[in-house]
């Protein structure tokens, strides 16, 4: 076995016999949830973890965002790993020991788990810095689940500065254990949010002809905006549009004077993105003008779409498939789902994982948001591990080992 091999199979020991105190810290994140953007406390806890370890630490950045910095001892790149920490407004309905102890707030898309990953990873690295060529970076993000996002003030704010490569992952509650999900190209969707407000006139149910039915007017609205994505995208470039709230009216025999739509978009393509924007605004001055409407649209832009880095997507399945064999690194499906990573991958090469967590076990098939949502706990060694192979191939050089 050469050297290098050894030390990263030393590392890989370590990842095992740290994996107890790597699952209290999660279970102790679960305990005590925050929603995005009020991770005050996570956020100090994550940065007492890191001061323990030797890491130069830098908190408060984009809001509750923390950054650990682990210097090599010889010069090279630097790459950077990041994990969310925020949770979500979900009542948590498991019955286990570790249960939120925060009412209706839960880790119910498994964030806990991928900032209990990262510590334990920088933990065991700091005792490496003697072997690396460059630096890692261990980058903490709060507020992933809304936009705008954690990740953008973060990076408007350096923590790109000097960074080569930026990695991420992401628990699959639908994936297998030991599973990994690799691709390359547009993986998750950008996402828009709009709200429509439909000014009619309201009268008697009985006397329709004395209104402007603010409920057929937003209707009507609903189901032009539906005939976007079959009649004015092309087929071959992917598209949603959804209504997901449709708030009017205040008795049966009442016609609404006001109504109010809100959806979001879901494009990958920017020119789709922005022709839809438009049809939007098209279709709802159209309407709300023919029946003697007034309208008006808040339309907000989110997180761009998510773009995977062909080499460094190779690079990584490359990778998982010497260390944990090719039947257990599996391609990735595009979704229409968003994430915020994407603001990274737009400043530097890189690429988004995903970590299998399902097993026979009943417990870890829920989906990420329900209230019932949880995980395998061995997966995160499975990330734990994987970010080491990666600061491994990319830090470590075998003639200095």
């Amino acid at each position: 076995m050469d050297p290098k091999t050894a030390v990263l199979n030393e590392i890989f020991r370590k990842l095992d016999s740290n994996y107890d105190e790597v699952v209290s810290w999660r279970r102790h994140l679960h305990m005590f949830p925050e929603l995005s953007f009020k991770e005050k406390n996570t956020a100090k806890f994550i940065t007492e973890k890191l001061k323990s370890f030797g890491l130069r630490v830098i908190s408060n950045i984009g809001g509750y965002g923390v950054v650990g910095i682990l210097e090599g001892k010889l010069p090279g790149k630097t790459v950077l790993l990041r994990a969310d920490f925020d949770a979500l407004p979900v009542q948590d309905e498991k019955d286990t020991g570790y249960k939120s102890q925060i009412p209706g707030v839960m880790h119910a898309c498994g964030h806990d788990g991928h900032t209990a990953a990262l510590l334990g990873t920088a933990k065991v690295l700091c005792s490496y810095r003697n072997y690396m060529h460059g630096n890692a970076i261990f980058l903490f993000q709060p507020g992933e689940e809304i936009p705008p996002g954690g990740a953008k003030p973060m990076i408007e704010e350096g923590v790109l500065d000097n960074v080569d490569y930026v990695f991420s992952y992401h628990l699959d509650s639908q994936t297998q254990l030991g599973k990994f999900l690799v691709g390359s190209g547009f993986q998750m969707a950008a996402v828009d949010k709009f709200v429509i407000k439909v000014q009619g006139k309201g009268g008697h149910g009985g006397s329709p002809h004395k209104t402007i039915d603010s409920i057929i007017v937003a209707s009507e609205i609903v189901n032009a905006l539906q005939k976007i994505v079959s009649r004015s995208i092309d087929p071959l470039k992917a598209a949603v549009i959804t209504i997901g709230i449709f708030r009017a009216g205040s008795s049966f025999n009442v016609i609404a004077d006001h109504a109010t739509l809100e959806g979001t978009v879901r494009t990958f393509d920017n020119d789709v993105r922005d022709m839809i924007k438009k049809k939007i605004f098209q279709i709802a001055e159209g309407i709300a003008t023919c029946y003697g409407a007034s309208f008006s649209i808040d339309y907000e832009t989110g997180y761009p779409a998510l773009y995977n880095h062909p080499e460094e997507t190779e690079t990584v399945r490359k990778l998982f498939t010497e260390e944990f064999s090719e039947e257990n690194v599996l391609e990735m499906v595009p979704t229409m789902a968003a994430e915020d990573f994407s603001y990274f991958l737009l400043e530097r090469p890189g690429t988004y994982f995903r970590v299998g967590s399902q097993t026979e076990d009943p417990a870890t098939q829920y989906p990420h948001h329900h209230p019932k949502f949880d995980f395998d706990e061995r997966a995160l060694l499975y990330m734990e591990k994987a970010f080491c192979k990666i600061i491994h191939h990319y830090l470590f050089k075998k003639q200095d080992i």
